[in-house]
């Protein structure tokens, strides 16, 4: 049935996003031979499409999510242990609306996320009056009281890709633009067929995301739990404020809204919660969504804005586990893991929902979990301690490092050296080397972007398009015109 070229590998993962690579990396590091399989690039979905935090989820805690809060708490410290380059803590300001929720409930639902997850090392929330405040500068008069408390940002698609390339470097095979055509049992492996050729295995990860029951279906089982597909979308104006705190903004309909610093010169505003039934090739913010989401901001901002202020949109679909929430934003973001029977021959297992603060957690329970049927992947767990590619640093000296790039390689503006160093980290000399002056790497696509930079991209991070490059290895399709960018395009084959 095999051979040398189509030998089994111990566990096939399908999906590229933040589960499947997380998976991939975890396996790889207890000596599985891997095969991540991705139907386009690396978080190319979801995974790419969030609102770049990872965070416990205060106003889960309104729906009693107690378990998964705490555990998102505890994963917020361990990621930004062990990814300092592309995680960092900030600052959130939540203005009070007394129509909406009332000063005493804020403070205890602050209070008790500031205990719930255990003593982390990021400030508690205290209370703030805005008239007062830096942040309450741009904000309108009847915004007098709020709060402030910490969480973190994310670099959510170089997440993914760091996850892949540790998988990688821990001896797993990576494929992308890769789609899977046909999943059978073949005796006691897995058949795979994806990309035009034929690849088995012992077990397979079903990572697929909002496909995941798609992908269940197509190996001939039923799925276990129903999935409801969640848009939630995003748009990115120019900036609004002018510091570093970010906003939580409550909303008549009792949702939340966030409003980001992003990018330095742009805001970030997200997220909406609606109920998506059409395809998932080409996922959009509708207009209804934008005007939400700049009505969401201009309840609390000195400053409107309209649609026509949008430089840029996105957004993702969410799979989130059905249990018969009425309401897309009361569903739960907790996730079930479906593990085949052990009658039934070579395991599949289902990853359905989750987020993406808890994507290292959840690998880590689904390797566990095949672990009872696979002894080759029987080892200790051991990615809350290994940092992802770039980020052996302690965690309070990205400052550091960025001085580092400015004194090794003094022709890069403090910008660029903050942009890579939170890119990249430590890995950033395996592009920069012993150049000396900005002409040493080579033709300069814009916003400093050089060829050297996308050279790297293209043959260590699976980047084929100006697409990756521009708006998931980096977000400097913010900053690239129309011409930059078809010029990108052209030196990457179209």
């Amino acid at each position: 049935m095999t051979n040398a070229v189509n030998a089994p590998f111990d566990l096939i993962v399908i999906g590229g996003g933040v589960n499947g690579a997380g998976v991939a990396r975890d396996a790889a590091g207890r000596g599985a031979s891997v095969l991540l399989l991705e139907a386009g690039d690396l978080a190319s979905g979801t995974s790419s499409k969030s609102t770049k935090l990872v965070h416990g989820g205060l106003r889960y805690l309104e729906y009693m999510e107690f378990g998964l809060v705490r555990e998102a708490l505890g994963e917020r410290e361990t990621l930004w242990e062990i990814a300092p380059h592309i995680i960092r803590p900030m600052r959130f300001v939540l203005p009070v609306n007394k129509a909406m929720r009332a000063h005493w409930k804020l403070r205890a639902g602050l209070f008790l996320y500031d205990h719930i997850g255990g003593k982390g090392t990021l400030p508690d929330s205290d209370a703030i009056k805005l008239s007062s405040h830096r942040a309450g500068e741009a904000l309108k008069d009847e915004c007098s009281k709020g709060f402030e408390y910490s969480d973190g940002w994310v670099d959510d698609a170089r997440l993914v890709v760091l996850n892949a390339l540790d998988a990688q470097r821990r001896g797993a095979e990576v494929r992308t633009r890769c789609p899977v055509t046909a999943l059978n049992r073949d005796g006691e492996f897995w058949k795979v067929e994806a990309g035009g050729e034929v690849f088995y295995s012992r077990a397979v990860v079903n990572a697929a995301g909002p496909q995941v029951d798609d992908m269940a279906k197509l190996a001939g089982l039923s799925p276990k739990y129903g999935i409801r597909r969640v848009r939630g979308s995003h748009i990115v104006v120019p900036k609004l404020f002018e510091h570093e705190y970010a906003y939580i903004l409550q909303q008549p309909d009792t949702r939340i809204c966030f409003a980001i610093p992003y990018e330095d010169d742009f805001t970030l505003i997200g997220t909406t919660d609606a109920e998506h039934s059409s395809g998932l090739d080409d996922v959009q913010a509708d207009e209804d969504e934008i005007r939400y989401l700049c009505d969401a901001v201009n309840r609390y901002f000195t400053r409107n804005i309209t649609p026509a202020d949008v430089v840029w949109s996105y957004a993702g679909v969410r799979s989130l586990v059905d249990f018969g929430k009425s309401r897309p934003e009361a569903a739960t973001r907790g996730y079930r893991l479906v593990l085949s029977d052990e009658d039934d021959g070579a395991p599949m297992l289902g990853i359905y929902g989750g987020k993406i603060t808890s994507y290292r957690h959840v690998a880590e329970e689904v390797v566990d979990l095949l672990a009872k049927r696979m002894p080759v992947l029987a080892g200790d767990a051991w990615t809350a301690s290994e940092a992802l590619p770039g980020g052996d640093f302690p965690r309070d000296a990205q400052g550091l490092l960025v001085k580092e790039l400015e004194g090794e390689y003094p022709f890069l503006s403090h910008a660029e050296a903050t942009r890579i160093a939170r890119a990249y980290g430590l890995d950033a000399i395996s592009w920069l080397g012993e150049a000396k002056s900005r002409a040493d790497l080579g033709r300069d696509f814009g916003a400093g972007l050089s060829e050297a930079e996308v050279t790297y991209l293209r043959d260590m991070e699976w980047a084929q398009t100006a697409e990756d490059v521009l708006w998931r290895r980096s977000k400097l399709g913010l900053h690239l015109d129309a011409d930059e960018q078809e010029a990108l395009a052209e030196f990457m084959g179209g």
